[in-house]
């Protein structure tokens, strides 16, 4: 049953500064949308450290509730393919950016934009997150590529992030050998744990070296979540035939490459974004997800942190401090 108030973390500017705070607010502060949720878990991912970040670029006007991940059960519908009940996950659009988010006790979206749940609990979605599903495009767009095991070994860059370690996960379950690039040097157990066959640092070694127009070939495949000088430095030494799904910019947008890598080994940069993604697709991936794509190490991956809690977390995450994904129990957390 739906209280009259519920609590929420809301984030207000003032002064250049933004301020996150719990607040106890009424569902008239809810945007319009014909499926009301009650949040059970949400997650933290870079983009919810930006929504709190003066000129972080991501929301377009305060107050905001963040959390572009939102998981729970559904109380309220007006929209045909859902009924109080359902166990639904809801990700990317315009949540937690420009309508009010998952760090809420409720949440309402319209329904084009709501993914029933079968077999996954609220909390395993939550894990997933947009951290995970993006990771789960990644794998797909290098598969449809054609890529497979027997061409060689992939590499996922900024693999101890949420995309990263939910990428290592899913490639080594295929059967690919994957090569783990991260700059956490305590992150190489887990990473090993989730099938990575070799822990390597960041690439390239010396940040500050031009990249050279075409290195050793030394990839079938990557999936970079880090950009700039890392993604110039992956093209630049995946083999004849290979592909680059590149989804991150913590590395920096500028990509300093030629097209030498494109015209003289064929490989292919593939851009992903689940942001965008229409809900027909992004539903047909959530049923894989639940089934034969479903990662294997999910309790590995997720720590969880109360919703109270979640602004240090943040803090961490946009400051590279965090390693895999962070959960945020809402449902009891405040």
């Amino acid at each position: 049953m739906m209280t009259s108030t519920f609590s929420a973390l809301v984030a207000r500017e003032s002064d250049g500064k933004i301020e996150l705070a719990q607040e106890t607010v009424d569902h008239d502060f809810l945007p319009e949308g014909t499926v009301t949720i009650k949040v059970a878990y949400s997650s933290v991912n870079y983009k919810d450290a930006l929504a709190i970040t003066p000129k972080g670029g991501v929301v377009r006007e305060y107050p905001i509730i963040p959390g572009i991940d939102i998981a729970g059960e559904v109380v309220e519908s007006e929209h045909a393919d859902f009924k109080a009940g359902d166990q639904v996950v809801a990700h990317g659009y315009d949540i937690g950016t420009a309508r009010h988010g998952g760090y809420a006790e409720y949440a309402r979206v319209p329904g084009e934009w709501v993914v029933r749940l079968d077999q996954l609990t609220a909390r395993d979605a939550a894990t997933i997150g947009t951290a995970g599903f993006t990771a789960a495009m990644s794998v797909e767009a290098l598969l449809d590529r054609g890529i497979t095991p027997d061409d060689g070994p992939i590499l996922v860059t900024g693999a101890s992030g949420g995309v990263g370690s939910t990428s290592v996960d899913l490639l080594a379950a295929a059967g690919f050998e994957v090569v783990a690039s991260t700059g956490k040097t305590d992150a190489a157990e887990l990473l090993t744990s989730l099938g990575a066959a070799k822990v390597i640092g960041r690439l390239p070694e010396d940040p500050d070296a031009k990249i050279r127009p075409l290195g050793k070939a030394e990839w079938a495949g990557a999936v970079d979540c880090v950009g700039g000088n890392t993604l110039a430095y992956v093209l630049s030494t995946v083999k004849y035939g290979g592909a680059v799904a590149a989804s991150g910019l913590t590395g920096g947008a500028a990509l300093p490459t030629t097209v030498l890598p494109f015209i003289l080994r064929g490989v292919a940069l593939l851009g992903i974004d689940s942001v965008q993604l229409g809900i027909e697709r992004r539903r047909v991936l959530w049923e894989r997800l639940e089934e034969s794509l479903r990662p294997a190490h999910l309790d590995a991956i997720a720590t969880e942190v109360p919703v109270r809690d979640v602004a240090k977390v943040l803090d961490q995450i946009r400051s590279g401090g965090t390693t895999g994904r962070f959960v945020v129990a809402v449902e009891g957390g405040f």
